[in-house]
């Protein structure tokens, strides 16, 4: 399976990028793993609605310029499908028997994922109706992804 995971903006802590590392090591026993990083559009101070869709509309270019016409996009998005792990895993394990083995996931900036992005997806999950910070959605994804491989692979770690 190849994944690659599209973020916009860079992970400045040290504990995070240390998690996403981590993560990133363990995943690579079941996956290909690509992590792209695309540069954040500032926001002014105040910015209205025309300035965050102009932000968004920007990010979303730079997100699409590093998307294959032949991979498989998942965004992740608030009102996207919610999985458990296990039906996460079924979904997962699906993709790789439906010849959708080069899949991109997409965690958006601050204000969301740009309309093209969404126009350009497959699908969309969700990790629940809260807000997260995106960095922290990265190392959760990871961390998920590495838990659906333990599971269809049998070996523990999932309780």
């Amino acid at each position: 399976m190849k994944i690659t995971i599209i973020t916009v903006g860079k992970l400045k802590e040290k504990y995070w990028r240390e998690a996403v590392k981590e993560y990133e090591k363990r995943l690579s026993k079941y996956a290909n793993v690509s992590l792209i990083e695309v540069k954040d559009e500032p926001e002014p101070n105040n910015a209205s609605e025309k300035d965050i869709e102009n932000i968004k509309h920007k990010e979303a270019e730079r997100i699409l310029s590093k998307i294959k016409p032949n991979q498989h996009v998942v965004t992740l998005e608030i009102n996207g499908e919610a999985h458990s792990s296990e039906s996460f895993a079924k979904q997962y394990n699906n993709w790789k028997t439906q010849g959708k083995s080069n899949v991109v996931f997409v965690i958006g900036g601050s204000n969301g994922i740009g309309e093209d992005v969404l126009k350009r997806s497959n699908e969309a999950i969700s990790f629940g109706k809260m807000t997260y910070p995106h960095q922290m959605m990265k190392v959760i994804l990871l961390e998920q992804l590495f838990r659906v491989n333990k599971i269809l692979n049998n070996e523990s770690y999932h309780k």
